[in-house]
């Protein structure tokens, strides 16, 4: 069973760490829900910054060790990928769940992660390569 789109796109820019394909795979009002942060983050922008982040941080060590997938007819469809990485020495196991409308975009885009450990090293790695960004907008 090939994959859908969207998830090549993604597998594609999860291995590569390139980032600039985001822009063809978000969706401009696509919502980011992190395991961070209590708020929904809504709209392409900020997203980009989250996954641009995390595939940064967890690029190195991150492997999806299983996925699975639902398609409609119309094109749209969600996915949930299992993944497990290492963050200064500290194990991350969790979850990316993904919706995409007809036109392949993704539209949500959410992140949970197990153990606290985890959760903990990946806020702190995340917090300082989101600023590492932002000084480098200026």
């Amino acid at each position: 069973m090939s994959r859908p789109a969207p998830l090549e796109t993604w597998h594609r820019i999860a291995q590569t760490r390139d980032a600039a394909a985001l822009d063809v795979l978000l969706a401009d009002d696509v919502v980011f829900r992190s395991p961070a942060v209590h708020t929904p983050q809504e709209g392409k922008a900020i997203t980009t910054a989250y996954l641009t982040a995390a595939i940064h941080v967890l690029g190195p060590s991150l492997h999806y060790v299983e996925e699975w997938t639902s398609e409609s007819d119309d094109g749209s469809g969600s996915a949930i990928l299992e993944f497990e990485a290492t963050i200064a020495d500290k194990s991350v196991h969790g979850i990316d769940m993904m919706r995409w409308g007809p036109d392949g975009r993704l539209t949500s885009f959410t992140v949970m992660v197990r153990p606290l450990k985890g959760l903990e090293a990946l806020m702190g790695a995340m917090a300082s390569e989101l600023a590492r960004q932002a000084e480098s907008d200026d």
